[in-house]
């Protein structure tokens, strides 16, 4: 009976961890942040992979800070937790430039009306792509005279800094879920304490709650993903302003964030207050 009992248990931690894992990762902040990331994504097998990404970073940390809290009492200094929930803002805040900077970098050289215009005979000026890379600037289709080589997009010129663009493309949202998962696995684990007083399980649950993290993300960034191309390809600068919009909202946020933990929490004055949340 204790068995059978004990089965159930654990049942339903893995349930309740994995469908919470899943309402976890539409957090506001992490919509945001991943938003930003896939707005140029058109294939959802790629965006899919970049939640995955994203899921997985975020689900390290959680892991780490969690089972030390979990397994070793740890406590975060209040001074430190705020710190952590601060580089969110921070990520975002980067995130929304870098998109704005790329929507400013990809704007036509004349003004334009939506979709497609002509600018002489044989020059006009339409969204295309150089393999990942959608802009738009005027030219002709003749090769000879298109106005830069691939070579000399934004993208190249990252890949050419950082390595391998798909490399560059996985750790990106690797890097945004493990400073996600440094906010966050403070009131996971508290939360997990004050429900589950099996270290052995409370650890089973993080790791489910992880799992169910990274299958929401790749949801979400599939769905992102479909609905920019759905509109991009049909309203194509209706599309890039989607991407511009997504990069003020997560500048805007970042910038809230920002505040609020500086000046309404208190992180540099005397006595800062902290609410794992």
């Amino acid at each position: 009976m204790k068995d059978s009992q004990s089965m159930l248990s654990l049942l339903s931690i893995i349930a309740i961890g994995f469908f919470l894992g899943m309402r976890h990762a539409t957090d506001p902040d992490h919509v945001i942040a991943v938003t930003t990331i896939v707005s140029n994504q058109r294939k959802a097998s790629r965006a899919a992979l970049i939640g995955v990404m994203w899921g997985l970073g975020h689900t390290v940390t959680i892991l780490v800070v969690g089972a030390a809290i979990i397994l070793f009492n740890l406590v975060i200094p209040v001074r430190l937790g705020l710190t952590m929930e601060l580089s969110v803002g921070f990520m975002l805040i980067l995130l929304g430039i870098w998109n704005l900077y790329s929507f400013m970098r990809t704007m036509p050289a004349s003004a334009q009306a939506e979709g497609f215009v002509v600018h002489s005979d044989h020059q006009h000026s339409h969204p295309h792509a150089h393999g990942d890379y959608i802009h738009n600037h005027p030219h002709v289709h003749d090769p000879e005279s298109h106005p830069h080589s691939p070579e000399k997009t934004p993208l190249v010129r990252l890949d050419r800094t950082f390595g391998n663009i798909g490399l560059y493309q996985l750790l990106r949202p690797l890097v945004v879920g493990i400073v996600h998962g440094l906010a966050g696995s403070a009131a996971v684990a508290l939360l997990i304490l004050a429900s589950i007083r099996t270290p052995s399980w409370a650890v089973a649950y993080l790791l489910v709650f992880g799992v169910g993290t990274i299958a929401g993300m790749m949801l979400i960034t599939m769905s992102i993903a479909s609905t920019f191309r759905y509109v991009g390809n049909r309203f194509a600068s209706f599309s890039q302003r989607l991407g511009m919009v997504s990069g003020l909202v997560s500048l805007a946020f970042g910038l809230f964030l920002a505040y609020e933990i500086v000046f309404v929490q208190g992180l540099l004055s005397a006595h800062p207050q902290w609410t794992p949340h």
